[in-house]
């Protein structure tokens, strides 16, 4: 897998013009984005802070894996972001619009910690992304920091979330099992997604 930054953008206008399947990945500050997009890429390309809701901004990276090209959308972390009230509801707005309009997203990747699976925030978030989702998209969700639960625990988290991915970005566990699941969804109809440049 090569990997390579493109950009990271303050506001929805700023954005990479969309040229390329996206891959969009959100989740709840603090549940270990940063380290998931290290360990997802084999590479410190993002900065792990223990200060939640760090990241303010959409950074975009160009994927290539397999021979195949995607863009994987980093989106800031939703939860505790310590910004002013002003600014949080901006920030909403502006990644509410990005969501929605961005037609080349084919697959959103909502990160959930595996220590807390039912949050409401997390439902909520998982209830939003299902109202506007279209035919050629997706979503896959994706439990971190499985190496925290016991065996039992894991189990019976599989067992409600069959659909679900679990990781542990500490052990390296389960991450080759997303990036196959990525090149399932994007790969099916690839040529047909890509837009003309």
């Amino acid at each position: 897998m090569k990997v390579k930054f493109i950009k990271s953008a303050p506001t929805i206008k700023e954005a990479i013009e969309p040229n390329f399947t996206e891959v969009a990945l959100l989740g709840r500050s603090n549940v270990g984005k940063s380290s998931f997009l290290n360990t997802f890429t084999n590479q410190k390309i993002a900065k792990v802070s223990s200060t939640p809701g760090k990241t303010k901004l959409i950074n975009f990276f160009e994927i290539e894996d397999k021979g195949k090209k995607y863009v994987l959308v980093d989106l800031p972390g939703f939860g505790y972001a310590k910004v002013s009230k002003s600014m949080l509801k901006d920030w909403g707005k502006n990644l509410d619009e990005f969501l929605k309009n961005r037609y080349n997203i084919k697959l959103f990747i909502h990160l959930r910690d595996a220590r807390h699976p039912d949050l409401d925030i997390d439902n909520n978030v998982d209830e939003y992304l299902k109202s506007f989702l279209r035919k050629d998209q997706q979503i896959l969700t994706v439990f971190t920091k499985i190496d925290k639960l016991k065996q039992s625990e894991l189990a019976k988290l599989k067992q409600k979330y069959p659909e679900a991915l679990f990781v542990s970005n500490l052990k390296k566990r389960g991450i080759n099992k997303v990036k196959e699941k990525i090149n399932e969804i994007l790969w099916g109809n690839y040529e047909n997604n890509q837009t003309n440049s």
